[in-house]
């Protein structure tokens, strides 16, 4: 399952999605609203998204990071605004080990955050930045 979409993510649901019986581990990274980035306050987050592209890429990324292994992904990506505390991604990794599971999981957030179409700007008392632009 991937989705990229202005509703709330269902971190169960996608955690569902992945679990099987042949699962040792299963892995749930959620992406939480902060409200700062260093010592800049940060009052919400305005997340945009090119759908239909970040939707091929969030699967091109999974296919390419589990490629021969024993592993399944489900992705959820929120775009809109967001508050602080709010889910603005969620990735579940099942694997019959949890070393792969672990794996899997950081390097698709690391890609997801470089490739993915999804672009994010932080809004604070100062204003606000895009910030996340390229490696």
């Amino acid at each position: 399952m991937f989705q990229v979409s202005k509703d709330k993510i269902d971190s169960d649901l996608l955690r569902r999605k992945v679990d099987r019986g042949e699962a040792g581990a299963i892995v749930l990274f959620e992406g939480i609203v902060r409200n700062h980035t260093g010592d800049k306050k940060v009052a919400y987050l305005e997340y945009e998204a090119y759908e239909e592209m970040a939707l091929k890429k969030l699967e091109e990324v999974a296919v390419e990071v589990v490629a021969s292994r024993d592993i399944w992904v489900a992705i959820s990506h929120r775009f809109g605004r967001l508050e602080i505390g709010d889910i603005a991604v969620t990735i579940a990794v099942s694997s019959p080990h949890r070393a792969d599971a672990f794996d899997a999981c950081s390097r698709i957030i690391d890609r997801l955050k470089e490739e993915v179409p999804i672009w994010k700007k932080e809004v604070g008392e100062d204003g606000s930045e895009w910030v996340g632009w390229g490696p």
